[in-house]
């Protein structure tokens, strides 16, 4: 009687720990957590009002957070080297004038205007960047300061006045086209565009590996043979450049070029970084998880606003939500030393 014997396995133990490895890689990633309070926030406001699960007004959040997500992705740019800039909104608001009052006035033509806009936006980012990193002065304190500059140029440049009767090249990005039963302004295609662009450039090209190298040690960056100077100011101006094209989706969105415009969106495009799982110590982060939390801060707002919540509650959810981010990032810093 001969004995049958069995097969050995040929399964691996590395085989059963793949997939919960899998889960757990994708469980610790920054983006995760943002991704599902969004999920979460939308469940709850589609049970709570009709109003919200439609594709019009799906829309609607896009369209009103387009300027603050694209200040949001050079605000991520700065927060990954480990600094901050407090001055984006106001730099934006000065670049909405200055576009604006030069179209509207016919001393250029429009694109000229618009391109002008953009230079200006951009010397301010170059400022920034060379303070910070020449004399050097903390990213804090600088940018501080160049918020109360761009505030006052904006006020002194506009005379206080809203400038109309704008040409169309200017609101071109605010006009829209169907999709379906949905219309979607051209500003929100740029907007997603520009997420895009700046996803690949930071998870796919040197430059992207070197400002994460900058965020993470400075002096490691340097000693690694990154130009961390040039990199600085570099970055600090690409994040100009962004808040002018935030002011040109700014004025196609209202009409009009207003002094008083961009007062709070420096701190709105801080909030829509930290939701998005970026650390503010630099580093840790992605564009994609600032965009998750550019909608994160539409759909509560949206959500609470369709629900008849008054606006001052709005901002108190909002703030809660930051300091709950800021804890996660700090507790995940801790477990990873």
């Amino acid at each position: 009687m001969t004995a049958t014997s069995t097969p050995p396995s040929t399964s691996s133990p590395y085989a059963e720990l793949k997939a919960p490895t899998t889960v757990r890689r994708l469980l610790t990633q920054p983006t995760t957590g943002p991704l599902f309070a969004l999920l979460l926030a939308c469940v709850f406001f589609s049970v709570s009002t009709d109003q919200f699960l439609t594709g019009g007004n799906f829309s609607l959040i896009v369209q009103q957070v387009m300027v603050v997500g694209t200040l949001a992705i050079g605000q991520t740019l700065i927060i990954l080297t480990a600094g901050i800039d407090l001055s984006c909104g106001a730099v934006m608001a000065f670049g909405s004038i200055v576009i604006a009052k030069m179209a509207a006035e016919g001393s250029v033509p429009p694109l000229v205007a618009i391109a002008l806009g953009l230079v200006v936006c951009g010397g301010f980012g170059l400022l920034n960047g060379l303070l910070v990193q020449k004399i050097p002065l903390p990213p804090f304190i600088v940018t501080l300061g160049m918020l109360n500059v761009a505030f006052a140029l904006t006020h002194i440049y506009s005379e206080e006045q809203t400038v109309s009767n704008l040409p169309g090249p200017l609101t071109a990005l605010g006009q829209t086209f169907p999709l379906g039963r949905t219309d979607i302004t051209y500003g929100s295609l740029v907007t997603i565009g520009l997420f895009l662009l700046l996803a690949y450039a930071l998870s796919s090209t040197g430059w992207g590996r070197h400002v994460y190298a900058l965020g993470n040690s400075q002096e490691a960056a340097r000693l690694n043979g990154i130009r961390t100077s040039r990199l600085t100011i570099g970055v600090y101006t690409a994040a100009g450049v962004l808040y002018g094209i935030a002011a040109l989706l700014l004025i196609s969105r209202t009409g009009v070029g207003d002094p008083q415009a961009g007062q709070t969106d420096n701190l709105d495009s801080i909030t829509a970084v930290v939701l998005g799982g970026t650390s503010l110590f630099g580093g840790r982060g992605s564009v994609l998880g600032t965009f998750i939390g550019v909608l994160i801060v539409g759909v509560f707002r949206n959500g609470l606003q369709l629900m008849g919540v008054a606006s001052i509650y709005q901002t108190l959810i909002t703030g809660v939500l930051v300091i709950l981010a800021v804890t996660v990032d700090q507790i995940s810093r801790k477990k990873a030393r």
